[in-house]
């Protein structure tokens, strides 16, 4: 049972790279397969259709993500603003960083998710997670959070994320992402006025 589990992981894991690397179209069983160097029809024999193996690397990327935040939760929450601006602006940096795979393939199943409305339902239920662990950093920094204030910030780092993966370095400096924690810094002041 452990080998199965095992090689399920190592299927969806390999779907993520898939998706960042060649895009949601490009996701086959056979590209799966040559990329986990597996025999041929090993994906398709776990998930027998592409959307099966579209809905497993979504899975994946919820369940990694569900680890990540339960760890963020785990961890004393930003004291004041400015250690929020230093704890913002450094998800931000791994989200293009050590995250960068399994936020890419997020937003290909983004994408798909126009066409799969089950899809669309596994990653609303991450973005409320996503915009409860910004609530309670928020929170911990002593600001006065509304849901709609919390949500704005949410949204504002969510925006940075995509367009630092996929905008030229000289549009993210005419941005303000060029300097992260003035960025992180410029949207708490505005949203939380001193």
């Amino acid at each position: 049972m452990a080998v199965n589990s095992q090689r399920r992981d190592l299927l969806r894991d390999t779907a993520i790279g898939v998706l960042a690397s060649e895009g949601a179209h490009r996701l086959t069983h056979r590209k799966v397969d040559q990329a986990a160097t597996l025999p041929p029809g090993t994906a398709k024999n776990y998930y027998p259709s592409r959307n099966a193996l579209l809905m497993a690397a979504a899975e994946r990327v919820y369940e990694r993500y569900v680890a990540d935040q339960a760890a963020l939760e785990a961890i004393t929450g930003p004291a004041d603003r400015e250690a929020l601006v230093t704890l913002l602006a450094e998800l931000i940096r791994r989200g293009t960083g050590t995250d960068r795979t399994r936020l890419l393939a997020s937003l290909e199943l983004h994408a798909e998710a126009l066409r799969n409305p089950a899809l669309g339902q596994l990653l609303a239920a991450q973005t409320e997670i996503d915009f409860a662990m910004y609530e309670r950093v928020q929170r911990c920094a002593g600001l006065p959070v509304t849901e709609s204030r919390s949500r704005v910030v949410a949204r504002c780092m969510q925006a940075a994320l995509v367009s630092l993966l996929t905008h030229p370095k000289e549009a993210l400096a005419a941005q303000g992402l060029d300097d992260l924690e003035g960025f992180v810094r410029g949207v708490l002041d505005t949203v939380y006025p001193r």
